[in-house]
């Protein structure tokens, strides 16, 4: 259920480190989330038989945030929160199960005005097969999802308090810190329980644990690089979750966990994270149409909103807002803009189940490293109001600079600068 748990190490960490030799014997015990979660459970609904169900067409969303602390050779070196989301459309369906093309991006958390916010991270598309039991058909070219046949469910029909254990894999992306090209797959057999059904927000949720141990030691290759550099020798760990099961709509509602996972390597350096994860699975409008473009287009004409064109983008329904004024030099948003957002925001909150992405534009004046600094910054100033106003939390929305990179007009004209200097406000598809 986690996406890139590993994106929080540095490539330098590696290198710079002196080597520490771990007691490989190291008990690493894991703590239940049943014994926080107080709940109570209905087991009077006898047997189910749990089953994924796909709908060609079908598109879905997973948005998880993890908070975790890192050690490094058993010194704390720094806490992270991270917020992975996944965007996935069912293509075709068998009788087996279904086609997935999903995009998959990790963020790491920053502090803006408001708190904590989310710069748009780097997309990772990927291509798989999942069956209606939950196994993953994938080729090795895709690094994500990083937890796959996670949950796995039996043929036959399952009571409260019963058990079964079926085999997954985390497969972890190390090519930014170790070069290898393909996932470093770890298996695992997973232990689940059935616990009963709860009541949340008017649904009937059935309720199961997972619990797995990770105890992998990396095979020999024949190369000498891998064999004696300084790479990945062992992942131990954990992980246990608990897993609210729609089974009105054959999938997940929504998840906890808490994990610790450590990885040594080759010359005894030591990677510790220890945390917990929460996630929610969410079926998403599709706003990126014609219709939508005429339609919203309409409404910022009605309400006299001047230099705010509607299309069709990369990510989803993009409004961009030309000749946003801020104070010289700075991402301070003048009190003339600042009611132009309250009345955008008026059709942001239309799409209640669909995240948010802003991204900032400069005109080209400055250095390069000023003009996507400004951008970013400005670009974060309006997600924060737009958090101010209510339209989203700092979770579902995102933020990107991209500097005079992306020009909409000739910047040898003041009014070509205007233009450019925007603000792109999307809503997202994918």
């Amino acid at each position: 259920m986690k996406l890139k748990r590993l994106t929080v190490l540095t490539a330098t960490i590696f290198f710079l480190l002196p080597a520490f030799s771990y007691e490989s014997s190291t008990a690493i015990n894991s703590t239940s989330l049943t014994d926080t979660a107080g709940e109570t459970y209905d087991t009077t609904g006898g047997a189910v038989t749990f089953a994924f169900q796909y709908k060609e067409g079908d598109s879905y969303r997973i948005l998880s945030t993890v908070n975790e602390d890192v050690y490094v050779n058993q010194v704390y070196d720094h806490t992270a929160q991270i917020v992975n989301r996944v965007s996935c459309e069912v293509s075709s369906i068998d009788e087996t199960g279904a086609m997935h093309s999903g995009t998959f991006m990790t963020s790491e958390s920053a502090t803006g005005a408001s708190g904590a916010h989310f710069e748009y991270g780097e997309d990772y598309t990927s291509t798989f097969h999942r069956s209606t039991n939950g196994t993953y058909t994938i080729t090795d070219e895709f690094f994500m999802p990083t937890v796959r046949d996670v949950p796995s469910f039996p043929d036959h029909a399952v009571a409260p308090g019963e058990s079964w254990t079926a085999d997954g894999s985390e497969a972890h992306d190390l090519r930014a810190y170790f070069g290898m090209e393909k996932p470093y797959i770890v298996p695992f057999t997973a232990t689940y329980t059935y616990l009963g059904t709860v009541t949340q927000d008017d649904k009937k949720l059935h309720v199961f644990t997972v619990s797995y141990s990770l105890s992998f030691y990396t095979p020999t290759t024949g190369s000498w690089y891998l064999d004696y550099t300084d790479n990945p020798a062992r992942m131990m760990g954990y992980s246990n979750q608990m897993i609210y099961w729609d089974a009105e709509k054959g999938a997940i509602d929504h998840y906890r966990e808490n994990f610790r996972i450590i990885m040594e390597t080759v010359y005894g350096n030591v990677f510790e994270f220890r945390g917990n994860a929460h996630a929610e699975v969410t079926e998403f409008t599709r706003t990126n149409t014609e219709e939508n473009v005429d339609s919203v287009q309409k409404q910022i004409d009605e309400m006299g909103i001047d230099n705010v064109t509607v299309k069709q983008g990369e990510k989803g329904l993009t409004l961009s807002v030309e000749d946003i004024k801020f104070a010289p030099d700075s991402a301070e948003l003048l009190p003339s803009e600042l009611e132009k957002l309250k009345l955008i925001a008026e059709i942001l909150q239309a799409f209640p189940d669909n995240d948010i992405l802003v991204s900032g534009h400069t005109a080209l004046a400055g250095t390069e490293k000023v003009r996507q600094r400004l951008s970013e910054e400005r670009a974060q100033a309006v997600a924060d109001y737009l958090i101010q106003l209510g339209v989203k939390d700092q979770y579902h929305i995102f933020t990107q600079g991209f500097g005079a990179t992306r020009p909409i007009a000739s910047n040898s004209t003041a009014a070509g600068k205007a233009k450019n200097r925007r603000v792109e406000i999307t809503i997202m598809d994918k």
